[in-house]
């Protein structure tokens, strides 16, 4: 048996110190403005703030109640060397009735990394039997997969030498390592080439993070724990860039309902907490595995997640998960654009069915004025209802008579007319900056042949303008929506708080789509000021043969576009041959690259994942004015 690994006296040098790291001497506070943290100061709050986790799950469950607790709160316990006895019962009334596949897989690997001196011989003895007697499902979704083959991965790690009849896979546990090794390399590889295929999930995050924060804490070769440390450092990058004090804003794969109306509302807000001290403190039990892992967020990510102070736009490349049917490629591109500011976000991709049942589309997010950010419904956006077994089909095996009934069965909201997530292939959207352009085209039969849009009850001052616009504003966002077609108002029932309503804008309209213009408060002398401003905006609307329009924005951008034809920033069309996997202030990776650079001011850092590499560094020359990143 493996001594469990005491991760308190190395945390510091792990998050400096990997497999081929190269540092400099980090950029002094004053470089990077007095208003940022002192490195040793930003570190100890995370630090705290990962104890501050650890202490609530290893507290929350009283010791004399058996009854209740889950992975989690046993592996805090064993952690903190408290109510051992405890463990040890729940543990075992747990393991009478073992559920959940690869999410009883990655926390019960980690409870058993971590609590393995901790735990009397014959709970661990039964706890390694089950991994024979309970055969988790493998699942079909790439989170799925990253959690079954990183526990399997640490599973046959820490029983080597046990023979095939041991485990419920039939295999040897030299063969269930060389089977979950392949699978991890592999999909670092695809994931870093041509992007994720769940991509940017707010629901699904967290059980990347976890598996990756095992593999750091746990695996013994080298290689794969910096792999691991590199994987994290993706993950939370391609997550800081598109945060807004804790909200993961812009588009999305994998959204629910419940959550895609309520910003502040998702598991990777308690991720932004913990990683970076940023948005509502929100504890999540996914999150025991990182808080655990020795892993500490390196500095220029936490820069890149906070600052603020300067508009950006920034790009992204990523996939849709493999298709099976109905499709040339196996997996198409998706283009990512969002628009941050300190006040909203504003972001999107070009439509189409890149990831099936909970797709997100476009967002825009406003910060709420009050600072009751978990209670905040500060979003629009707009979907197409569509309901097909072609999508599904393109995406599950199942047979396909039966393929939208077996959805149904726990995606409810998949084959409703007034759901608020999905993708359609009727719809087309092209963005720049705060300004977007929604086009839709719907053949007459499709099951549900209009448009909604999702206006929140936190906007104020709704306005139904003569000029076609309507008009409103949420926080320090004033914002402007144009529907091309006539629409009616439908009340929408808050899921989580049922006492809230908000408004659907209806368009039941075959030949169809919206402008949204978006700008910051301080930009105008009143609300007044705005709609006068976009009032006298050059707009040309078309619904006949296809929807189009050409839109000079409040920047002075035009944006044209017709639906089935690429569309034009100021005449030149967007270039979609050569999009990347990362550009923009913070981030920059080409498509096939397996590199992806951070830069914050004149910080850097590279990971190369061809050698396996680290590197971080200062530009001397490269300025400190943030305006100017």
């Amino acid at each position: 048996m493996l001594n469990r690994r005491v991760f308190v006296g190395w945390l510091l040098l792990a998050a400096l110190v990997g497999s081929g790291l190269v540092l400099a001497p980090p950029a002094s506070a004053q470089e990077l403005g007095d208003h940022r943290m002192e490195r040793a100061d930003r570190v100890q709050a995370f630090l705290d703030r990962r104890d501050q986790l650890l202490d609530h799950y290893a507290t929350r469950m009283p010791a004399d109640d058996y009854s209740r607790g889950g992975y989690a709160d046993i592996t805090a316990k064993l952690n903190r060397g408290v109510d051992l006895d405890w463990c040890a019962i729940r543990l075992d009334s747990l393991m009478q009735n073992p559920r959940g596949d690869m999410f009883w897989m990655y926390p019960v690997t980690t409870l058993m990394y971590a609590g393995q001196d901790k735990l009397p011989d014959s709970t661990w003895h039964q706890m390694r039997d089950l991994w024979r007697t309970y055969a988790p499902f493998r699942g079909d979704t790439e989170n799925h997969w990253a959690m079954y083959y990183a526990s399997l991965y640490l599973m046959a790690q820490l029983f080597p030498d046990d023979p095939a009849e041991s485990w419920y896979t039939g295999k040897s546990s030299q063969e269930n390592f060389d089977e979950a090794e392949e699978y991890l390399l592999s999909w670092m590889d695809l994931t870093t080439t041509i992007g994720q295929g769940e991509y940017d999930s707010p629901h699904y995050l967290l059980v990347y993070v976890a598996p990756m924060s095992m593999l750091y804490a746990f695996a013994e070769d080298p290689a794969m724990r910096t792999r691991a440390q590199m994987m994290l450092d993706y993950l939370l990058a391609d997550f800081a860039a598109e945060t807004l004090y804790g909200s993961y804003v812009g588009a999305h794969s994998r959204v629910y309902e419940r959550e895609v109306v309520a910003p502040w509302r998702l598991g990777t807000t308690g991720l932004s907490w913990l990683a970076f001290g940023e948005g509502p403190e929100w504890m999540r039990h996914e999150l025991v595995s990182f808080a655990l892992s020795g892993y500490v967020p390196p500095a220029i990510l936490h820069h890149i997640a906070t600052d603020r102070s300067a508009p950006y736009a920034h790009i992204e490349g990523k996939r849709t998960r493999h298709r099976i049917r109905y499709s040339e490629v196996k997996n198409a591109p998706v283009y990512k654009y969002t628009y941050v500011r300190p006040e909203y976000a504003l972001g999107s991709t070009q439509g189409g069915l890149l990831q099936p049942i909970q797709q997100q589309t476009w967002d825009l997010t406003w910060v709420p004025s009050d600072g009751a950010a978990m209670d905040a419904r500060t979003t629009l956006f707009s979907v197409q209802p569509y309901s097909s077994p072609v999508e599904l089909g393109m995406y599950f095996a199942e047979m396909q008579e039966f393929i939208v009934e077996i959805v149904v069965r726990s995606k409810t909201e998949y084959d409703s007319p007034d759901k608020l997530t999905g993708g359609s292939p009727y719809e087309q959207v092209f963005q720049h900056e705060d300004a977007l352009v929604a086009l839709y085209d719907i053949p007459e039969d499709n099951r549900f042949p209009h448009v909604n849009a999702f206006f929140s009850d936190d906007l104020q001052d709704l306005t139904e303008d003569d000029s076609g616009w309507i008009f409103a504003h949420g926080g320090e966002a004033l914002i402007a929506y144009y529907p091309f077609q006539p629409y009616t108002w439908e009340p929408v029932r808050d899921q989580i708080d049922t006492t809230r309503t908000h408004q659907r804008l209806y368009s039941p309209h075959l030949k169809n789509g919206a402008v949204v213009q978006v700008a910051p408060a301080s930009a105008f002398d009143s609300f007044e000021a705005f709609m006068d401003a976009v009032r006298a905006l050059p707009l040309e609307v078309s619904t006949d043969p296809t929807p189009s329009v050409t839109f000079t924005t409040l920047g002075g951008d035009v944006l044209a576009g017709t639906y089935g034809e690429t569309p034009t920033i100021d005449g030149t069309p967007i270039d979609y041959e050569n999009w990347p996997l990362f550009d923009g202030p913070f981030l920059r990776a080409d498509q096939g690259s397996r590199q992806l650079e951070m830069r914050y001011g004149p910080m850097r850092r590279l990971l190369d994942f061809d050698t396996v590499t680290i590197k971080e560094w200062v530009e001397p020359a490269a300025s400190t004015d943030l305006s100017q990143r």
